[in-house]
């Protein structure tokens, strides 16, 4: 875990992941999940909205305010996005990973846009950037989840909608199922 088990997570995120069925697994792996202020302005979503109203109520999401460095940080990181040949981030997405290199919490995106600028920029190296892909991943290596990795992955794509990079996702399935085998071998 990262920074005392925080996370801060942005808005293509919480909308994917408040669809499914086993969200609430994220507070099983992280204490607290920021969502930035900006973040939960972009939410329309009468479900995301709920749970969102929900945990923040219980402690395990808590809002975060943007300080004005933060702010700053994150426009520096827009306008270097746009002069990289990757897809430009935008303020919401920019202000997780400043929160994530300032305060070392784990970011939560779906933005390929954020992916790739923490793994282009030297400023942000050693920002942990989690896709759901890499959450559940984290969730079935730590036994929070159970069952056949393929199913649960599935079952996710199921219920929110969203497609896993087929490469990335088989990358995965055979990392999971060589800890599974040599776990069994031991």
């Amino acid at each position: 875990m990262s920074a005392e088990g925080f996370a801060v997570a942005d808005t293509c995120f919480l909308i994917d992941w408040a669809s499914w069925r086993r969200r609430d697994v994220i507070f099983r792996l992280f204490r607290t999940v920021f969502v930035p202020e900006m973040v939960l302005r972009e939410v329309r979503s009468e479900g995301t909205v709920e749970w969102i109203a929900d945990h923040l109520a219980t402690g395990e999401l808590s809002l975060l305010t943007e300080t004005p460095d933060v702010v700053s940080a994150a426009w520096e990181l827009v306008e270097r996005s746009r002069r990289l040949p990757i897809r430009g981030v935008d303020l919401p997405e920019a202000v997780c990973l400043a929160v994530g290199r300032a305060r070392g919490y784990t970011v939560l995106t779906e933005n390929r846009g954020a992916l790739m600028l923490a793994d282009l920029l030297p400023e942000l190296e050693g920002v942990v950037v989690w896709r759901s892909l890499e959450l559940i991943a984290a969730a079935v290596r730590r036994n929070v989840l159970s069952g056949d990795p393929r199913e649960i992955f599935a079952e996710y794509e199921l219920d929110t909608g969203h497609r896993f990079p087929r490469r990335d996702l088989e990358v995965v399935l055979r990392e999971l199922g060589g800890e599974a085998r040599e776990v069994e071998e031991a």
